[in-house]
């Protein structure tokens, strides 16, 4: 059963990856994988209802790092469960309801994998038992959000919306993070379950009200509360299906679940009342008022939506446990009413092709069903009683009416609470009879009926449940309400009734108050909206949120323009000395205090070779500083010499792994930095005067203390580290353990993928992350062509227009005198195709012995990927168009994948996280094989390695390529516009 929680997690990510490997072509069977998801998700959430009906919790944990008590948990509880039911629920019928919506015409792959992966996310940030694990998928809600918004991204409103939401929330999710880690100081545990045990002891800390401060800073950014609820109306540019989800049961219900959540242990106080009600109380009253003067169909559902979650804000900031369970019941009702309007919205504009309410009219004889519904949903949302919205706003009165507070608190609460009914009756109104009702409208884009059957059948089943609920409230959720509200109140519920009737009393006057008050004003707005008034919401422009994030934005970029222009520049010689200068300084004031230490290990007296050796590469140092200032190739070659010096250094101390890597290392880069000389600006020979004679002079004398002192402090810890006595080392750790542990007698492979393989997995993400950006900067990238320096008789060569674009292979007259030609000079082309297989031969044998004898899949990538750009040098792009399997993308995205999944597949066998496992396995031919499964982990970074050494050279070859056109050809139109600026 524990297992499950796994399964409800990682499925929607599962059928995410799939959906988005599905052909464009396919939406059926898109939409059938999407559902199929949602659905098998539904009904084992559904199946574990027993398991917390009666306070239980279904709890999986999964070691990660058990030595720092790091675990992934995984923890359901009955509040978990609503909250999952939801997600699964009402998922599952916005993708029935999504079949119908999406246009064909539309990447519908992307649609469904980016709303799985939603799905997903939200999933996991209900089920998280561990603080730190709940923020990584909170971020990744916004991460999703972002991408499901912006899903119409040539849309400009589409992509402001989704930049915003993105801000907003993203910014919220860092002061969670750093609330949840204050939190978790002082409780003394990152666990749920701990964490929920010590509400005493937390609110009693001094650190109390600054933690209370970052946790609400993300809860209420997320749920769109007073003063950051400005994001939420622009996020309808996203498509009406992810609106319809998004405000229902996932992205703006996870701040009210946050804190339902740790009600527990955060409420109680005054602050909590302060902060938490009064950001309630004000959302509250400006949603509602907000929504009345929405033009917009899903505008007006949009600042509901505000207004609905400021109602359950304030009442988990009242401190009652009363209050509290009415909040998880509104929760459940607003998800119903609330998903089946947004689809109701998405039907009418699918149907007639306009959302605008002053051109929709008298709808109901051409949708009559589809009015019902909606009109049914809008009385919920109202609060007419009989339906599920007027419960738990009952309730909602009853708390505000019977609190006990300070005196303006206890007579202006239910004014608000009243006023906010009245306004919420308008709206309603608005969304129902001014569309369903009066002359019906003749200009409309596309010519009313109903929608297919099966669009409409997730709307029939939410509204049902709104009236049965409404109508049945004890028999339909009774159970489910007792078993979700329980662990937020901490265990105890109070005394509360779900009877329809409970006499007249206050609430009901208010709700009387409300029904009638919002009727007058409903028919005082019609009229002035029927004269041309009140066309927008009249409120003061300054208090616009929107208006506010918008000039924060453009003083922000201000600054970093000043900054820019103040501080930057486009040299790289000042930025290099920012950069070595400030790590200096770095590293000085840190052993500044400690000093360095002499070890006392006895030294060996000094090699005639080795010095030698060491002389030779000082002197090549020392003379590509010198060569620098007269043949950049020379000064390259040099280098190389230097760094050749070094792989014999490591060779020379026994580190054969290392000089292998690092001779690998050399030859990519050299090949890099030839590629790039193209790039290099052109020297500017100082003039006769002696003032920049005397300044370059001075320059260099910095440059040359600046590099001396690096080198020395570098020589200086490397000598502290050599002398130190063996046994103080950490190298006995790993030697010992090398083998029993890892499998392998190559400790350098075995602790790459083995003891910090999470560190590797790190590093080859980040690797494959600098390859794409590098990859999408150069295809829009073209230098200017008064930065290029060009050999005199490579500057009247004839134009190629092929050359520009990015795979167009290379001709004579490009390549000529070109970096790409020192391929031609240096090895010929037929030798480089014989050295092609020689070379793979080679690799293979290196990665295959890595793990006992020096190699990996580090050095075997670099070595494919050296000889695989060796073929380009000699051949050009063409040879690459012809060898299809050279797909660089595909390459990283594979080793990725195989990376994830070794680490993934120890996991499901009850392992921490990419734990090593060896077998001996006897082969007919080979004979006895010793396989660990590290060499899986092995195979994804050989793969990584090849695939974005490959992208990353590859562009750089072309942007050389382009840049002899851009030399010789002025840019014009917007390439040279962009150039300028």
């Amino acid at each position: 059963m524990p297992h499950t929680l796994t399964l409800l997690v990682l499925l929607p990510f599962l059928g995410s990856a799939l959906a988005a490997l599905l052909p464009s072509n396919a939406r059926n069977t898109e939409s059938t994988l999407a559902g199929i998801v949602a659905l098998v998700g539904t009904v084992q959430v559904a199946m574990l209802f027993p398991e917390v009906a009666d306070g239980g919790v279904v709890r999986h944990q999964i070691a990660w790092v058990p030595s720092l008590g790091v675990d992934i948990v995984l923890r359901m509880d009955g509040f978990a469960w609503m909250f999952a039911m939801l997600v699964m629920g009402v998922g599952t019928l916005v993708v029935l309801y999504a079949r119908y919506y999406m246009n064909p015409a539309d990447p519908v792959p992307r649609f469904f994998s980016f709303l799985l992966g939603f799905m997903g996310s939200m999933m996991g940030v209900v089920l998280s038992g561990n603080l730190i694990q709940l923020v990584l998928f909170w971020e990744l809600t916004s991460l999703f959000s972002f991408l499901l918004i912006g899903y119409w991204h040539h849309r400009s409103d589409a992509r402001r919306g989704a930049r915003m939401a993105l801000t907003v929330t993203g910014a919220g999710g860092l002061a969670l993070l750093a609330g949840v880690l204050v939190l978790g100081h002082i409780a003394g545990s990152y666990d749920l379950g701990e964490v929920l045990a010590e509400g005493d002891r937390i609110r009693a800390h001094p650190l109390y009200l600054p933690m209370l401060v970052l946790v609400l800073l993300g809860a209420l950014t997320k749920s769109a509360q007073v003063p950051f609820q400005f994001w939420l109306p622009h996020a309808m540019a996203a498509p009406t299906p992810v609106s319809a989800y998004l405000h229902s049961a996932t992205m703006v219900k996870a701040g009210v679940f946050l804190m339902a959540r740790l009600w527990p242990v955060l409420s109680g106080t005054e602050h909590w009342f302060w902060i938490v009600g009064g950001a309630g109380a004000a959302t509250l009253l400006f949603g509602a008022y907000a929504a009345m003067f929405q033009r917009d169909l899903k505008g007006l559902l949009a600042y509901s939506t505000i207004s609905h979650l400021g109602l359950i804000t304030l009442l988990l900031g009242l401190n009652s446990p009363l209050a509290a369970v009415a909040a998880v019941f509104h929760i459940m009702n607003h998800a119903t009413f609330k998903a089946s309007l947004f689809m109701a919205a998405g039907i009418i504009d699918h149907e007639t092709g306009t959302r605008d309410i002053g051109r929709l009219n008298g709808l109901f004889k051409a949708m009559p069903i589809t009015g019902t519904l909606a009109m049914v949903a809008s009385a919920s949302m109202a609060g007419v009683p009989l339906l599920n919205g007027f419960l738990s706003k009952e309730m909602f009165f009853a708390e505000t009416v019977y609190i006990s507070s300070l005196p303006w608190v206890e007579i202006g609460l239910p004014v608000v609470a009243t006023l906010a009914g009245v306004f919420s009756v308008a709206y309603s109104l608005r969304f129902s009879y001014d569309i369903f009702f009066g002359p019906p409208t003749a200009d409309l884009p596309r010519t009313p009926h109903e929608p297919p059957h099966w669009m409409r059948v997730p709307v029939e089943l939410l509204v049902l449940a709104c009236v049965v609920v409404g109508m049945f409230p004890s028999i339909s959720v009774g159970a489910f309400l007792a078993a979700a509200a329980a662990p937020v109140v901490g265990g105890t519920l109070p005394v509360y009734s779900l009877a329809v009737w409970h006499g007249f009393n206050a609430p009901m006057l208010m709700s009387l108050v409300a029904l009638v008050g919002g009727a007058l004003l409903y028919l005082t707005l019609r009229r002035q909206f029927q004269r041309g008034r009140l066309a927008r919401t009249p409120m003061t422009g300054g208090l616009h949120g929107k208006e506010v994030f918008e000039r924060v934005l453009t003083r922000l970029a201000w600054f970093a323009r000043w900054g820019t222009r103040s501080f930057g520049t486009r040299r790289l010689q000042p930025q290099m000395l920012w950069l070595f200068g400030v790590a200096v300084l770095a590293a000085a004031l840190a052993v500044a205090p400690l000093g360095i230490d002499w070890g006392d290990r006895a030294t060996l007296p000094p090699a005639a070779t080795f010095v030698l050796m060491w002389l030779v590469g000082c002197a090549c140092a020392v003379g590509t500083a010198w060569q620098a200032k007269y043949h950049r190739l020379v000064a390259l070659i040099l280098a190389a010499g230097a760094g050749l010096v070094t792989c014999l250094t490591f060779v020379w101390f026994s580190a054969p792994d290392l000089a292998l890597t690092q001779l690998s290392v050399e030859i990519v880069t050299t090949v890099l930095l030839l590629l790039g000389l193209r790039w290099l600006p052109r020297r500017i020979e100082p003039d006769a005067a002696q003032g920049p004679r005397l300044r370059i002079r001075l320059r260099r004398s910095r440059d040359l203390l600046l590099a001396a002192a690096a080198g020395t402090g570098m020589a200086g810890l490397a000598y502290a580290v050599m002398t130190r006595p063996f046994p103080q080392s950490i190298s006995p750790y790993f030697l010992e353990r090398a083998l029993p542990q890892g499998g392998g007698t190559n400790v350098v492979n075995v602790l790459l993928v083995d003891f910090r393989g999470f560190d590797t997995l790190g590093e080859i993400t980040v690797l494959g992350i600098v390859a794409l950006t590098v990859y999408a900067l150069l295809r829009r990238f073209r230098p200017a062509a008064e930065s290029i320096e060009l050999p005199p008789q490579q500057r009247d060569l004839p134009t190629e227009p092929g050359a520009t674009d990015l795979l167009a292979p290379p001709t004579d007259a490009q390549t000529a005198g070109s970096p790409l030609a020192f391929g031609y000079m240096l090895v010929p082309a037929v030798l480089a195709r014989l050295l092609l297989p020689i070379a793979m031969v080679f690799a293979v044998h290196l990665f295959l012995r890595g793990h006992n004898q020096p190699g990996g899949g580090f050095v075997a990538g670099l070595v494919v990927a050296s000889a695989l750009v060796l073929q380009y040098m000699v051949a050009g792009t063409q040879w690459v168009e012809t060898h299809f399997w050279l797909r660089p993308q595909r390459w990283i995205a594979t080793g990725l994948g195989m990376a994830w999944l070794t680490g993934l597949g120890a996991l499901a066998l009850g392992y921490p996280f990419l734990t090593t496992h060896t077998a001996h396995l006897h082969l007919p031919i080979v004979g006895e094989m010793h396989v660990a499964s590290a060499l899986f982990f092995d195979i994804g970074v050989f793969s990584l390695v090849v695939g974005a050494t490959m992208l990353i050279l590859i562009a750089l070859a072309h942007q050389s390529l382009r840049s002899h056109r851009a030399a010789r050809e002025p840019l014009t139109g917007p390439l040279a516009d962009g150039r300028k600026r």
